[in-house]
Parts: structure tokens; sequence; C-alpha cells
């Protein structure tokens, strides 16, 4: 329409082109979606003359058009290139007009024929204007509503958070628990067919634990582990290798993974969506939902949605299996407790009787000591059995010293009989003395025994019939000697085993006692004949004793010298050393000094020439040591080849050693034994007297660790003591005493270090090292105390209880695979019986033997090769494998591989510094050649020491699979690697 037209229709009438542009605006204005206000303009336009193609705009990302078939290439390219902000250039494409018309954030573009919209008239330019306008409200509108929905899925998924977070605090079952789960996610999208999975990494499974599906209903058992072996080109498994949220129809997504388009599992659906349950990079499961129904899909905001569900579903199921676990944990040990309570009321009852049965037993032997007539004596033990049982009819028969009678001291009886002493013959108490053992019978017992001919009939007939009869013999140390009785006349009172078994503990008591009386009796008569022996064996005594006096004389020489040497021994030694210590107190100004000898490895002159020869050393030795001191001197032999001088004149410490100077120089001479001479030499420890010294043994104890020092410091030589060699010596002590204590008090406990696969960091197994708790200088590493507990011996103990540590706390490391590995110290190889205790140690703690490996290195097999490879072998024919520790730091290791059954080697950590350094091509010669090695013989090798992310790499070249060192770990306690994600290590200087 031109300007002049418009003129012409305002200054008269209304024309038709002025009504098209009235409600072409009109209908612009009115429209409440963006397509209709599009539409409006279309056709606005065309009223004008404008041939306009189509309007195109943006909805959450996609491009649309008006008309909806308007969406060709050529106006999608013009489309975008015109939001960009750089138009197609004229003729290229159609002309575009942003809407509203120059505006920085127009949301829609105008697609006209090419040169329509080079010079539009004033109203196609009013129409735009208004356009624009309006179109920039809708839009407007829209990311309103947008924001509105936004915010009510927002809610909507908090308000399903909370709920997920109730449901796995509650005390629903995990069933329930999973219903619910797939209702909440019911009202975030559609999930009419919902499931999860939880995939097991180390087992290499996965459960279906919920499964809800129209199509295939019960398809899994939520209790069913599958193997991903079986699994084939299932899309669930699928999705957790590919550990990404995937959505599409199931053969795309089937694509897109990656699987085999004919291997897959359940109906194919129209769209599937899932997404992986991950934490910290790790895919435990998944959760997916799917529809079969054409129209009934998912968005990319349901995806996100899910995905984000997702964790929060994890943490529900992961609880609830917690708790579930704990409850079970709780149940059982309630069922333990139960029992152990039921027990322990048993023990109480059991406990109550043996100690009234035990005071009981006390009285008795109590009454053996009472001196009362016998007649008190027997009613008293009447009255002791009868707290027992019933005891209203008791009587104790006894036999007489020449066996012939059976005599009655007591008996008590309600109907009357009167028992009194006879001749054996055969009634009921001589059938129980023959018997030999407690015999419980009742009347037709008794009858069947006369009837045997095992008692009198014409007796039996003399007594009264008793309803149950019980007797127990009474045994001395020369065989039975009685019995004792209890009877009942009462047809509701009998008497059982257990009453039967009691009368038998009482009689054993009763028989002490009479026997004690007896020996009583005897004894009193004996001390009467024994005054008058003893003073005639005085009077001989008196004459003995002159006799003694001479002998005791002779003895005391004998007693005080050594018959060897005839020098002084150590009796006379301390007599001697006691009266110097003694003067010197009295008087500060007198000082001596104390030597102690040694003669240097007299051992070998023992072994290799004999005792004899080694008596003549010592010999000569004596007599040389006599040569170098003074008349006052005391030189003493005090055992085997040690000597002790006693210096009690001169200046001291001077004497001293001028005198220690002399022996060592009259020692250079040879000894001559029969045809050889031998070269003997003494190493010297010398004490000097001194305030400090109030028993004699402190100053031998000194004089003694001078002389330990002597000889560590090569021998033939002499040593001062002085405080610091005290203080040492001290200190080794205390370290040995409190390493007991240790050992006592619980106080090592197991570390272990991580032995990993080289190429994905996976753990195969632990090396369990020992730590002390030390209750005052805290954790201390092996090297602080190993070497003192070898010295003193304490060594295997600590190794033994450090064992059953180590596997009572790693077995719930390896639980699912792997192995726990033991140092072995040398010294238990020289017991030949070493892999007996320790499979039996595995059998008490219920540690599977092919979990176990120990470990030893090349010092290990050299004290006994023959033992060593034998006790070696039977462990390996047990399960237990060998690894031969610090390999290449010993002159024979190719000699030991080869020897002995192993399984792996450890390469010395000294190989493995070396790597990523410029020196490193010696030690990587070296590895690579142990590597040969191992493939060879069918041995795994395990790195030592490795630190660096470069030693890792540098292995991983030379085909090393396993190493062990403080990149993958520091040796931490057990509970440290059982859980999810464990403290900060500690770092103590050590051997890892």
């Amino acid at each position: 329409m031109s300007d002049r037209q418009t003129s012409s229709s305002d200054g008269g009438g209304s024309s038709p082109g002025a009504s098209a542009f009235a409600a072409s605006g009109l209908s612009i204005l009115t429209a409440t979606e963006v397509r209709a206000a599009a539409a409006a303009l279309l056709d606005g336009l065309q009223g004008c003359g404008v041939t306009a193609e189509a309007v195109a705009w943006t909805d959450h990302g996609e491009l649309l058009f008006e008309p909806a078939d308007a969406g060709s290439d050529a106006n999608r390219a013009a489309a975008v290139a015109a939001f960009a902000g750089r138009p197609l250039a004229a003729g290229s494409g159609p002309d575009t007009q942003l809407l509203p018309p120059g505006a920085a954030d127009a949301g829609a573009v105008l697609l006209a024929a090419p040169g329509a919209l080079a010079s539009p008239d004033a109203a196609a330019g009013r129409l735009l204007a208004l356009a624009g306008r309006r179109l920039s409200e809708l839009f407007s509108i829209l990311r309103l509503h947008a924001s509105v929905k936004d915010l009510e899925q927002a809610e909507q998924l908090q308000h399903a958070l909370f709920a997920i977070a109730d449901m796995a605090a509650s005390d629903r079952d995990m069933q329930s628990l999973l219903r619910g789960l797939h209702q909440i996610i019911g009202r975030l999208m559609y999930a009419e067919n919902f499931y999860i999975a939880l995939y097991d990494r180390q087992r290499e499974t996965v459960r279906f634990i919920y499964f809800a599906d129209e199509m295939d209903a019960g398809m899994y058992d939520p209790e069913q582990e599958i193997p991903t072996a079986q699994m084939g080109g299932s899309l669930t498994l699928g999705l957790i290798r590919h550990g990404r949220p995937v959505r599409g129809p199931s053969e795309e997504i089937v694509e897109l993974l990656g699987l085999p388009p004919d291997d897959g599992f359940g109906t194919p659906s129209v769209d599937f969506m899932g997404v992986p349950m991950q934490r910290d990079g790790q895919v435990y499961g998944a959760l997916v939902v799917q529809s079969y129904r054409e129209g009934m899909s998912y968005t990319q905001s349901d995806c996100a949605v899910l995905s984000f569900v997702a964790e929060h579903v994890l943490n529900a199921v992961e609880r609830k299996r917690g708790q579930e676990a704990l409850e079970r944990r709780v149940a059982d040990r309630t069922r333990e407790l139960a029992d152990a309570n039921l027990q322990l009321q048993g023990q109480i009852a059991e406990r109550e009787r043996a100690a009234h049965l035990q005071a009981t037993l006390y009285k008795i032997a109590a009454l053996a000591n009472n001196q009362e007539r016998d007649e008190d004596f027997y009613r008293s033990l009447h009255q002791a059995v009868a707290e027992l049982l019933y005891a209203e009819n008791f009587y104790i028969a006894l036999l007489s010293a020449d066996g012939g009678q059976l005599e009655i001291p007591y008996s008590v009886d309600v109907a009357g009989d009167e028992r009194s002493d006879r001749a054996l013959g055969r009634g009921l108490s001589e059938y129980a003395l023959r018997y030999g053992r407690t015999l419980l019978i009742d009347d037709q017992g008794v009858r069947d025994l006369v009837a045997a001919g095992e008692m009198d009939a014409g007796h039996h007939a003399s007594r009264t019939s008793a309803v149950c009869w019980l007797g127990a013999p009474l045994l001395g140390s020369d065989g039975v000697m009685g019995l004792v009785v209890v009877q009942s006349y009462r047809p509701d009172l009998v008497y059982s085993s257990e009453d039967a078994e009691l009368l038998t503990f009482v009689a054993h008591q009763i028989a002490n006692s009479v026997q004690r009386r007896r020996h009583a009796e005897a004894l009193h008569a004996l001390n009467a004949d024994l005054e008058q022996r003893v003073q005639a064996r005085t009077r001989e005594l008196r004459r003995e004793i002159s006799v003694r006096e001479q002998v005791e004389a002779q003895l005391k020489h004998q007693v005080m010298h050594d018959p060897l040497t005839g020098l002084p021994n150590r009796l006379y030694l301390r007599d001697r050393l006691e009266r110097a210590l003694s003067s010197q107190q009295r008087n500060p100004q007198h000082a001596f000094a104390l030597l102690y000898l040694d003669v240097d490895r007299f051992k070998l002159f023992n072994d290799s020439l004999g005792h004899l020869a080694g008596d003549a050393v010592l010999r000569e030795v004596s007599r040389r040591l006599l040569d170098c001191v003074r008349g006052p001197d005391i030189v003493a032999r005090l055992s085997g080849d040690e000597f002790a001088i006693l210096l009690e004149e001169g200046t001291q410490p001077a004497t001293a050693v001028k005198i220690a100077q002399r022996i060592q120089s009259r020692m250079q001479a040879s000894v001559q034994v029969g045809e050889r001479d031998l070269q003997a030499s003494v190493s010297i420890g010398i004490a000097i007297s001194h305030p400090r010294y109030q028993t004699i043994d402190e100053m031998l104890h000194d004089a003694d660790v001078a002389l330990y020092r002597a000889k560590a410091t090569g021998r033939q030589r002499f040593v001062l003591f002085d405080e610091s060699q005290q203080k040492a010596a001290m200190n080794v002590l205390e370290l040995e005493l409190q390493l007991r204590h240790a050992l006592h008090a619980g106080e090592f406990v197991p570390y272990f270090q991580p032995i990993v696969r080289l190429d994905d960091g996976s753990t195969v197994g632990y090396e369990a090292l020992i730590r002390w708790q030390h209750p005052e200088r805290g954790l201390l590493g092996p090297g602080e105390f190993l070497p003192v507990a070898e010295e003193s011996g304490l060594i295997e103990a600590i190794d033994w209880h450090m064992y059953r540590l180590a596997c009572a706390a790693g077995a719930p490391l390896v639980g699912d695979g792997g192995y726990i590995s033991i140092n072995i110290s040398p010294r238990h190889f020289q017991y030949e019986d070493f892999d007996q205790r320790l499979l039996e140690l595995l059998r008490e703690t219920g540690f599977a033997p092919p979990q176990l490996r120990i470990e030893v290195t090349e010092g290990t097999l050299l004290g006994d090769p023959e033992a060593a490879a034998r006790i070696l072998q039977r462990l390996q024919d047990a399960g237990i494998g060998t690894a031969l520790d610090d390999f290449g730091t010993g002159y024979s290791s190719l000699s030991y591989v080869h020897r002995f059954p192993l399984k792996s080697i450890k390469i010395d950590r000294s190989f493995i510094s070396d790597l990523g350094q410029a020196n490193a091509r010696r030690s990587l010669a070296i590895i690579e050649a142990v590597q040969g090695l191992a493939r060879s013989l069918g041995l795994n090798v395990v790195a030592e020491g490795v630190e660096t992310e470069v030693q890792r790499q540098a292995l991983l070249a030379t085909g090393c699979a396993y190493a062990q060192g403080f990149l993958f770990g520091r040796p931490q306690p057990a509970e440290h690697w059982k859980a999810p994600a464990g403290p900060a290590p500690t770092v103590i200087p050590e051997k890892s």
C-alpha cells in the first residue's frame, strides 16, 4: 500500500486495504500463542503486498516455523544466520527480518522471498513493529510459564527427595521401600515400567532388586544374582558399563552402546531411558524407566531429573540394606545372648551345687583333724551326708585289719535294724565290697542277687527289705577299706544315678578322713616308740660329730677351690669380694679392682680337640695368670673358661691396667697341647671399686658388662667399665622387659600394606607388618624393637602372637579373594614341625591356607637348606605359597629360586629406587632379567618400595604385574582398608 493511497484512505472513507490492516493488527494484538500471532502477521503482510514465506522462532532449543511445513533446509539456514547476527548475503537465500525489527534480543525472524523486504510500505512496517512487540510479550509470557513450570518441577523434585530420605530412615522393609521409590518417581514422570539393578564389581554380577513391567512382569527374581557373563547384549549391563545416561528407542540404544542387535533381553520399548547410579566415579547400578506406548516418550528434562534422583535412590537402597544387615546381626546376637543366658543359668545352678558339695567335702575333711571320739566323728559324717541327700537310714562298714571281719562303727536305721560287727559273709554289704564300685539297687534287684547265689537268702530275710539301697566303697591306699550306705524304705523316695555319683564323691572324702584318722592314731603310737629311739640315736650322733668336724675342714677347702686348676672358685672369690667391699665402705680410700676374664674361642678347642685338650688349655691359662699377679692378689676360676682376678693393693685403675697388659703379653706365647701348638688369648673386663657399689653382684655385673664389650669389639683386649656401658646395657634390658610386658598385655598390633596389580591398581593381597602400640612412646615400627627381640629370644613368641593377630584381623580383608602375607624369622626353620604348628594356628583361627603366603629371606634358607626345603614343600602341599623376599640382595639368589618350592619373588627396593633416574639402566636390566627368570619358572614377581608414578610406569614397561609401596598405600590397620575411604595414612619411616 503506497503513501498516497494511505493518505487518501485517511482522508475519506474506509477502504478494503485499511480494513485488512485493521483486522490483521487486531488478530496480532489478540493472539495468545506465538503461532497464532505469526499466522496473523503473515496474513497481514500478504494483504499489504509483501510475499512472506514463514516466521521462525526457538522453543527450548528447538527451531519452530509458521507455517509448520516451512522448515526447509534453506529456511533453517537463513533463520539460524539471522539469529546469530550474520544474515546471509543478498540473493543467497530468503530475506530475513528480526522481530521486533532491530532489537538485540529478538525472539523471532521473518522469512520472505528475496527482495520482498527491501522497501516495505508504511502499513507493512507498522504490522512488523506491532507483531514484534506482541511476539516479545508472548515470548516473555512463555518464559514466565517455563520458569513457573521449572519451579514447580524443582519443588516436586525436592518433595520427592525428602520422601526418599524419609522412607530410607523408616522401618519399612526393602521391598516396601522400593515400591515407595517407584511411586515417587512415578509422580515425576511416566514410570509404569520401572526397575532398579545393582552391580557388584567384585563378583561381576547384576541383581534386579525391583522390577515392574507391564510386558515382562516377573522376569527377574529380586534375590537372584546374575553373572554378567550370562547377560550378553543386555541393555542394563550396557548402560552400567557405558556409565552415562541414555534415552531413546531401544533399537537406537542398542546401536549407541555397541550391543549385539539380536542378543537382548525382554520386549523392545518405544522409548527407553536409563541412568547409572554412581558415586566417586564408580557405577553401583542403574535406574531405568521405559515406555511401550507410541506418543508416550521422555524428554531431556526427564533424563536430568532421573539422573539427579539416581544418587539419592542409591543412598536410600544402601542405607536400607545396611539397616537390614544390622537388624539381622542384632537378631543373631540377641539369639546368641539368649542361648548364652540359658547356658549361664545352667552353669550357675551347677556351680551352686558344686559349691555346696565342696563345702560339705571341706567339712568332712576338717573332721579328720578334730580331737573327738569315734562316735562323735561318725555322727558328724552322717550330718554332713544328710545335707546332700536323703540319709535317714545310714551306716558305715569297715574291713578289719586282717580282712576277715566287717566292723560297723556307726549305724542309724528307722526300721530298727541292729547292725554289729560280724565275720564276712554273703550279705549285700559284702557284695558291694566285692563289686568295688558304687551300687544302686532296689528290692527286686536284691532278690535277683539272692537267686543268682551272690547273697545268702537267710541274711536277706533277717533284714527289713529296702525299697532302694545305695552304697559307695571307701577306697584307701591299699584298696577297698569299707563302704558308706544310705537306704530308703519309702516307695516315694528312691535314689537316682546323680545321687549315686554324689555319694561316690563324698565316699572318697570320707575314705580320706577315715584313713587320716587311722594314720593319726598309728602316728601317736609310733611317737612314743620314736622318742626312746631318738635318745639312743643322740648318743651315737655325738660320737659321729667329732669325726664330721674333721671331714668338714677338708671339704671346706675342696668346696672353695677348683679341682681342675687348684685355683679358688666362685665361692672363695665372693667371700673375698665381700670383705674388700666392706673394707672400702668403711674406708673410701681403700680402692680395689676386679678383672673378669674369658678365654677366646675356647669352645673351638673343646669341639675340635676334645675336653682333655680343653682342660690342658685351662690349666696353662691359670698358671700364666698366677705368673702375672702379686702375692696378695686372688686368681679364681669361676666356671668353664671364665676367670676373675681381685686386686686389693695398688693405685687403681693404673694397677689393674698394668696387670691386664701383662696378661695380654703373657698370652702371646703358644700353648703346647700334646703335639699341637695352640694360640690362646683372653678378653678382659675391668671394674674399679666405687661408692655406688652396695653389693658384690653389682660389681660382678659391671665387670661382666665390660668383658662383653671387650669381646664385642674384637676379643684379645681389655675394657674398663664406665657408666655409658651400664646405661646402654640397662636400656637394652629395660626394652627386653617392656617387650615381655607388651607380649602379655597385647600391645602388638598388625598393620597391613596392600599388594596391587600395576595395570589397574586393584588389590590382590596384603602384607602383615607388626607394630608396637607403646603406652608411652606411641606407635613403634619394627626396627625399634625387633633386634632386641631377636637377641633376647622373644622373637618366636612375638611372631606366633603376630601370626594369630594377622589371621584374625586380615580375614575380612580377603573374604572376597586375595591373600595375607606374613614374614617368617629364620629361627622358625630350626623346628621340623613349624609347618604343623602354622597349619594348626590356621585351623584355630578359621583362616584358609590358600589365602596365606609366607615371606622368607635368603638368610632364612642358609642354616639348613634341606630342612627348609622339606618344610616349604609341605606348606605348598597344604596350599600355602612362599615368596622369596629381598630378592637380588644375596649371593645365591638364583640357586634358591631353582632349589626351593616358591610361588613368587619380591624384587628388593634397592633396584626400584633407581627407576626414573639417570642411573636406572642397570636396575632395569636386572628387573627384566628377573621377569624372564620368573616367567620361565612360573613364578609371580612383586616389586617392593614403589613410591612414584615414574617407577610404576617403568615397571609396567618391563612387564611386572604386581607391586607394593607407598604409592599404593602405607601400612594401616585392617579397619582402614575395610572402610569405603580410609583416613590419610600416618607416615612411619620403616621398611614397608
